[in-house]
């Protein structure tokens, strides 16, 4: 399994896939700059949280999962190569396992890096609460759920890029704005219900749409449901699908 991981490692880290990623990272950081140089009105934690709310638990962290979570299974499966690994006496739950492993440790230190980043400039010289410590540790959950998702969708159609964006931009960004009770199946708000119940701001500053308890039980059951799921696809897998 550690095999695995470190080889997926090595082929998500490639030249291009990884200046991208990076560079999106450095967006919000470049705009806490731009906020902490400029003569803007708004207090800092709450442009801070606005800024972690809209930009990196709202874009950066779906789309970050999206393009490591279909890959790091999915590229393989695309171009042939996933026969190498599937015709080896590994078992396919274990594959799973690792891949996701992946794809969360690399959308976890994405979103970590503009998090950390954008919040200590943001937050320089003012009180913290909690701010980045809870949007923290709420990225580092919602990257492994939606890493779990996206490696699930990659089994089920060789368009997973495609739906994931579908279900990023579409479902959670234009049906759950219009609809209340579609929050239940958003893994950003189970994102945002999670850094709400670490940070320490007024609720008319920031305030989740779900409770803490309710996003946990949500995201457990949508993570481990697309894990299984993602586990029964690859078992049910045949190597000729890979050619």
């Amino acid at each position: 399994m550690s095999v695995i991981f470190r080889l997926t490692m090595r082929q998500m880290l490639g030249r291009g896939r990884t200046i991208t990623m990076v560079v999106l990272a450095l967006l919000p950081v470049a705009l806490a700059v731009v906020y902490r140089l400029g003569s803007e009105d708004t207090e800092p934690g709450r442009w801070a949280v606005e800024g972690f709310e809209g930009l990196i638990v709202t874009t950066l962290l779906p789309l970050a999962a999206v393009v490591y979570g279909t890959a790091v299974l999915g590229a393989e499966i695309e171009d042939g190569t996933a026969v190498y690994l599937l015709s080896k006496p590994v078992s396919r739950a274990r594959i799973v396992l690792a891949k996701l492993a992946a794809s969360w440790v690399l959308t976890s230190a994405t979103v970590l890096l503009a998090a950390v980043g954008a919040g200590t400039v943001a937050l320089y010289g003012e009180a913290h609460d909690r701010i980045v410590l809870g949007f923290g540790v709420a990225l580092v959950a919602g990257a492994l759920v939606y890493s779990a998702l996206f490696l699930m969708l990659s089994l089920v159609t060789s368009r997973a890029l495609i739906a994931g964006l579908v279900y990023v931009f579409v479902w959670e960004g234009v049906v759950n704005s219009l609809f209340a009770g579609t929050r239940l199946l958003s893994v950003r708000h189970y994102t945002l219900g999670i850094a709400d119940a670490i940070v320490d701001v007024p609720s008319g500053v920031f305030d989740a749409k779900l409770g803490f308890v309710s996003a946990i039980a949500l995201m457990a059951a949508v993570g481990l449901g697309a894990t299984w799921y993602a586990v029964r696809r690859l078992q049910r897998f045949e190597i000729g699908e890979t050619t």
